[in-house]
């Protein structure tokens, strides 16, 4: 078991390691990871140089403009990386030959006085682990969650210092890694996107990395984009209008896209819907993940490969009632967002809601989910033993919600998805997922010709290899 160690204990432990140099870089927040680096003693052999280009024109002379006006994001965190670690290196590299260089910088609003920026920021570290060796970045996004501007410097301070620590600490275990980051600041932090990248970390699949954020709780939301890059919601849904659809995508079949294609389409017809500003979206919940019991991290990376190969964002949460989705994204002032979810799925976070709350808080608990700006779409599903479709229409519905539900369909807060097609509701995964195990014959046809290949090439969802053979 990992031994928890303060703060101070792991600034220290880094000041007295006589391989590790570098500099700190710091907007907004305070100088607050390098202070603690000073007050846990013997810092002269690890900091290089601090600095904090506070005001924004002496910061644009320094590390050059920002076109979108915002100083608090990943492109000047990206800026401060290059331009302290590319000094750093070419003024010491001679005098200190066997260090380990690494450059630390975070750019950060803290929650101010009146209360309207809530506190969050960009905080990354570009790190050698051999001397003379290319170096990796770590990167991440951080909300504030303290009701305080001190404490939130403060917890600034501890992250850093938990960064730091963990890169050259925990380079092996990945997921401790991702754990140790919140150490002392449970509670206080949400850390919501983390990139780790750089010649030591080819092997790692980063998407793996946005899983463990939701498994430990350090974030509720994490996100990757086709390209299996981790993506921050700031950086691309800003007054964007959100399509997610939400599935078990094990595997993705023909009905996962029908799905997708026919609820995106429904969403952008919409005639409140600026069809140019929109954008959709992939989710598996962690309780989906873990149906089984255990989380089993080879499965979600089976999923996420065949996602983006469709060329979908994919979104993981750990909430199976949408709430924390819809909580997360309304920091982004999301205008509209459709969720379209699978019918029998509404039956069942229905009854959830319903049974949950029949100590009189039901109003409550339906008006979490359905907000104004939020629609639900339905795609349908036959009838089990008949050919009677079940639509958000003839939903069997507890009779003590009938009447907030036919509420909500009359306000035309939950709809059924229209254009979807009649002749694929046959197809469902558990059974395609069988076929696949047994190495059946049938299976391709039930998904799309791309992931059919994939997981034939790749043996994913436990394709059996002497199948593979004999097909060659």
């Amino acid at each position: 078991m990992r031994k928890l160690l303060e703060t101070e204990q792991k600034a220290l432990e880094i000041n007295l390691d006589p391989v590790i140099y570098g500099t700190f870089a710091e907007i907004g927040a305070g100088q607050e990871v390098a202070r603690s680096f000073f007050q846990a003693g013997a810092a002269a052999g690890t900091i290089a140089k601090t600095m904090s280009a506070y005001d924004k024109t002496y910061s644009d002379h320094i590390y050059g403009p920002e076109p979108s006006g915002r100083y608090v994001c990943e492109a000047r965190l990206y800026k401060m990386l290059d331009h302290e670690y590319e000094l750093i290196r070419d003024r010491l590299r001679h005098e200190r030959p066997n260090c380990n260089f690494f450059v630390f910088a975070d750019t950060v609003a803290a929650i101010n006085y009146q209360r309207t920026i809530k506190g969050q920021g960009w905080m990354g570290i570009r790190f050698q682990l051999r001397p003379d060796s290319e170096p990796n970045d770590l990167v991440l996004h951080v909300r504030l969650l303290d009701n305080d501007n001190h404490l939130q410097q403060q917890a600034i301070g501890i992250l850093g210092v938990n960064l730091i620590y963990a890169c050259f600490r925990y380079k092996d275990e990945p997921e401790t890694l991702i754990e140790s980051l919140i150490d002392s600041l449970r509670g206080r932090v949400k850390v919501d996107m983390i990139r780790l990248t750089g010649p030591d970390f080819d092997q790692l699949d980063n998407r793996l990395l946005s899983l463990y954020l939701i498994k430990h709780r350090l974030t509720d939301v994490a996100m990757f984009g086709p390209d299996g890059r981790n993506v921050h919601a700031s950086e691309f849904l800003y007054r964007k209008q959100i399509m997610v659809v939400r599935g078990s995508y094990r595997p993705p079949t023909l009905v996962n896209m029908d799905m997708i294609k026919s609820s995106y389409q429904q969403f952008r017809q919409d005639p409140h819907i600026d069809s140019g500003r929109t954008a959709l979206l992939t989710e598996i919940t962690l309780d989906n993940l873990m149906q089984e019991g255990e989380l089993d991290e080879r499965d979600f990376l089976h999923r996420a490969e065949l996602l983006n190969a469709l060329g979908q964002t994919v979104v993981i949460s750990h909430g199976d009632d949408h709430q924390h989705l819809i909580h997360y994204l309304s920091d982004f002032r999301i205008e509209h967002l459709g969720i379209a979810l699978g019918v029998q799925v509404l039956l069942e976070l229905i009854n959830r809601k319903y049974y949950e709350n029949l100590d009189g808080s039901l109003l409550a608990a339906f008006g979490e989910l359905f907000t104004r700006n939020v629609k639900i779409y339905v795609y349908p599903s036959l009838q089990e033993g008949s050919e009677e479709l079940m639509t958000c229409q003839n939903l069997p519905i507890p009779e003590g919600v009938k009447f907030l539900y036919r509420h909500l369909l009359d306000n035309g807060q939950i709809a059924d998805i229209t254009g979807f097609n009649p002749n694929i509701l046959h197809i469902f995964s558990k059974e395609v997922l069988a076929e696949i195990h047994q190495g059946g014959a049938g299976w391709e046809n039930a998904v799309p010709t791309k992931v059919a290949a994939l997981i034939k090439e790749k043996y994913l969802f436990g394709y059996p290899y002497e199948q593979m053979e004999f097909d060659y």
